[in-house]
This record gives structure tokens, sequence and C-alpha cells, in this order.
């Protein structure tokens, strides 16, 4: 399944990698990760990460590079973590000579011309990690740490469905470099207290529908004076209702300049289609689109409501 992939990392000189927008852990980690992959064995190649800052992940301080236009002429372009085109942080990837993807999410259309896609992973970070082990590249501390970081938050730290026995020895692998995991887990878990007080104050924002479809509405007048805010309220806001007990449903509603940012979530039904019905995608049990108004917003939960009251 790699060999090809392996090829392309060889063949070219100048490779730049892609993730999507708004970047949560597995898309950081897999695109750190794969530059320090890449350059720990192929040092003499030109490594590029292009995107937008990861607001979700302050303690990340490597920056993302500013490249021309003209650097794709000749390159490869690596896109990571990213199941619809729409969602990849810079498209300047379709200009490059040709294009390679990982990708975790359930598939939706081709992107690369090298689509490497395997939707029983965990995450992107743990493709790289198995691409790494079953080509015998050498991997490096830097490269672990960042691999094991989006593997660690994209399976819910090993708790999500789609943890399995190969996660485990995916994460074995990349334990084998002396990651500092004190410190890994301490930058992602660690709160301010103000943060906890505002997440107690959130509880009190949860709604109901009629079959028990969590969700919590954010209007963009109670957000911060933060362009940045709605993706990182968005994202820290819809793990309040995952340990709900009734709840097998739950959505988190955010309202940014783009439109409505909805997250969903469930621990027993499918609710993949109802996210690409809504123009997103990601997983059965954790899917994500971005919705015009919150009219819309409220069709889709409507529709969420409608699934929790199937029989599974």
């Amino acid at each position: 399944m790699f060999n090809e992939a392996l090829k392309l990392i060889e063949q070219y000189d100048r490779i730049i990698i892609h993730r999507h927008a708004h970047p949560d852990g597995d898309a950081m980690g897999s695109q750190i990760g794969l530059y320090f992959l890449i350059k720990d064995n192929f040092p003499a190649k030109e490594v590029y990460m292009v995107g937008d800052i990861a607001t979700r992940l302050p303690f990340i301080d490597i920056p993302m590079d500013e490249i021309p236009d003209e650097a794709y002429r000749g390159a490869l372009a690596v896109v990571l973590d990213c199941g619809s085109s729409r969602l990849i942080c810079d498209d300047r990837y379709k200009t490059a000579e040709k294009t390679l993807r990982f990708d975790h999410h359930i598939y939706c259309e081709d992107i690369c011309d090298v689509d490497i896609v395997e939707s029983s992973c965990e995450s992107a970070c743990g493709l790289v990690a198995w691409f790494a082990k079953e080509t015998g590249l050498k991997l490096s501390l830097n490269s672990a740490t960042y691999l094991y970081m989006g593997m660690v938050t994209d399976s819910g730290r090993f708790v999500f469905d789609s943890t399995s026995a190969r996660t485990f020895e995916l994460a074995a692998f990349l334990l084998s470099q002396p990651i500092d995991l004190n410190t890994l887990y301490y930058n992602l878990y660690a709160e301010d207290f103000s943060k906890i007080i505002q997440d107690a104050d959130n509880m009190h924002k949860i709604r109901f529908t009629p079959n028990n479809v969590a969700y919590i509405y954010t209007a963009k007048e109670d957000l911060p004076e933060n362009s940045d805010a709605a993706p990182v309220v968005s994202s820290g806001m819809v793990g309040l209702m995952h340990d709900i007990k009734g709840v097998f449903i739950w959505v988190n509603f955010t309202e940014a300049d783009d439109g409505v940012h909805a997250e969903l979530r469930s621990n027993r039904y499918n609710i993949n289609p109802v996210a690409v019905k809504y123009g997103g995608g990601g997983h059965k049990k954790a899917s994500g689109c971005t919705v015009p108004d919150k009219e819309t917003a409220m069709r889709l939960l409507d529709d969420l409501n409608a699934l929790a009251a199937e029989e599974v």
C-alpha cells in the first residue's frame, strides 16, 4: 500500500505538506511528524509546511512556511488528514507536479494523484506511523512525538471505537523513541482555571431535543473578540456533552464569519451521512460541517433528532 508513496517522496526534491484548515492535533501532528520523517531520512530535500495557525494548540511553536506560487512547479504536494478537497488549507496543492494524500476519513472523493485512504485507522498520524514502520524509514524523537500526539488526540486517548490492536502496535513503535509523555499530556490537556470556570458556565447552555440529542448553540455576539475564536470554541465545547447519561448524539454549533460551525458526535449512531448532507464529512461517530446560517443549523439538528429515534 505504501510503496508508491515512498517512491514519490524519493523522487521529488521539493515536497510541500498540506492538511485541513483550523487544524487539530491529528492534522498538526501528521504534518509536522511527516516533515521530520522526510527530513530525517532525506536531509537534502526541500520540505515545507503550509497552512493556518493552530489556535487550538498554542504550545506548538513551529511556524508554517510562506512560499511563493513558483515553489509548486516541479514539486510534490502531500495532503494529510483531509477527506474533502474544500477543507484543504491551501488550494495551491493542485498546481504541484504530483500530489499524494494520507487520510483516515470515510472516503468521499479522489483528491490526489495517489490517494492512500484507510478509514480503519484511528488517525492520520497512525497512518503515517504505519507508513514509516512498513517502509523501514528511520524514526526520530521529533517525528515520533508529533505522530503520537495525533494518535492520542484523535483516538480520545485510545478509547474511541477506531482504536484497535494496530493502534497500540503503532503507539509502541513510536514509543521506541523517548517521548516525554508527561510534558506532552500536560500541554494537550492542562487548562487555565478561568477556562474550567467557563466550561462550567457553558454546561448550563446545553439543551435537548425531544429524542434527547444534546446541543449547544453559541451566537457570534457571545464569542470573545477574536477572529479565531469560533473554531476554538467549537472544538472545546462539543466535549462537554459526551458523558451525559441517556444522550447518544450531541452537536455543538458556533457562529463564525464563514457560517455556523457544527461538530457532530455519537457513541451509538452513524452521524456521518448527516454531516455529508450539509457539505461536511468525517467519521461514522465524529463528523463536522459548516452551514450558512442558524436556520440551516436547526434543520441539521432536526435530522439528528430523527436519527436518534431509530433503533440501532
